[in-house]
């Protein structure tokens, strides 16, 4: 199959524009406005609709707008963007409207800079508005990744009728890789109307009311159990990891996203040296494959989680792992990437039962 070079925040635009979402609105931010750039342009070559905002959060009510008609429908942004954003989110879960929300994550807290880094996994794994729900989150590692999971993020968007989030980094938006494009036989689009969308009173069909609103506690506390059922079914269905040299590892490192890229560089050297560490990747960070880490961990002596923070990440691999194994950590903030030969030595070190790293 032919290979096209494409940086990551573009291969994003063109495998939403594939899966044929058709409307995107957003705002300019470091360091995802390529993707934005990209669907200007692209959007109006298939008779589709790009327009930037006045504010994330007039974006994020357009994306409700759109997703309410039963369009696919994209937004993107990074850092203080998603956060503006929130409001916004909770009330497409709440009024179960499905839609593809990107974030490239930047350095934080505030401003911060333009810098990687993977500080928005908490705001993204546990709800960053408010209220008792959920996003679907995916986390690729690679921008052939970026490209897939996207279309994946769409057909599970529609499936559970609930927005999804890929949660890329600013090394990812920014880098170039080629990437193999899927047939387009093999994309699954939208057939007809959905029969939930607000799309006028067609052949004189009952009306169509969609809403985050429910004012009688009962009646909040009845939708909020039907979300909770969907939310376990995804759990159930969705999750999604790769394991890396885990069959005999006695240091199981955890990683996602960029960072998992360094991390394999480690298994690899380390490996050479005749040392036996693995790499456990979760691809879904919400659903977080828990009971998959906790099997793969179980005839190690110690894990290492890497990140791009202060330690967020972390917190559920101890939580999966329920205190039976040293967890340890290391991360970098800022913008700063984990430095390979630093990670190389811990794992050494902690094979040689030398400590932490915490």
């Amino acid at each position: 199959m032919e290979k096209v070079l494409m940086k990551g925040n573009e291969a994003i635009g063109e495998a939403a524009v594939q899966a044929g979402c058709r409307f995107f609105f957003g705002y300019p931010i470091t360091p995802q406005t390529e993707l934005p750039e990209y669907m200007a342009r692209r959007l109006p070559e298939v008779g589709g609709c790009f327009l930037q905002a006045e504010s994330e959060i007039g974006a994020i009510n357009m994306v409700y707008g759109a997703a309410s008609c039963g369009e696919r429908v994209m937004t993107s942004s990074s850092g203080p963007g998603i956060s503006l954003k929130q409001e916004g989110i909770s009330y497409l879960a709440g009024a179960e409207l499905p839609c593809v929300i990107v974030n490239i994550m930047r350095g934080g807290p505030g401003l911060g800079n333009i810098g990687a880094a993977q500080a928005d996994y908490l705001q993204a794994v546990k709800g960053g508005g408010h209220g008792d729900y959920r996003l679907l989150v995916l986390a690729p590692a690679s921008v052939q990744e970026l490209y897939d999971l996207t279309i994946t993020a769409f057909d599970l968007a529609d499936t559970y009728r609930n927005p999804v989030m890929i949660l890329g980094d600013g090394i990812l938006g920014q880098m170039m890789e080629p990437v193999v494009f899927r047939p387009a036989a093999e994309i699954k689009k939208p057939a007809g109307e959905k029969e939930w969308a607000v799309t006028g009173r067609k052949g004189g069909r009952p009306a169509r009311l969609i809403s985050s609103l429910h004012i009688v506690p009962e009646n909040l506390e009845k939708h909020v159990n039907k979300l909770m059922e969907k939310y376990r079914r995804i759990e159930e269905k969705e999750k999604r990891w790769e394991e890396y040299h885990t069959a005999d590892a006695e240091v199981l490192l955890v990683a996602y996203g960029t960072s998992a890229r360094i991390a394999k560089g480690a298994v690899d050297r380390l490996r050479r040296e005749g040392l036996a560490v693995g790499l456990f990747r979760p691809i879904t960070l919400w659903p977080f494959p828990a009971a998959e880490l906790a099997a793969v961990a179980e005839n190690c002596r110690q894990v290492l989680v890497v990140e791009m923070s202060a330690g967020q990440m972390v917190e559920d691999v101890r939580l999966a792992l329920g205190g039976k194994l040293p967890v340890h950590f290391y991360g970098r903030t800022g913008g700063m990437l984990p430095d390979l030969n630093y990670l190389v030595q811990l794992v050494r070190e902690l094979i040689k039962g030398g400590g932490g790293g915490e």
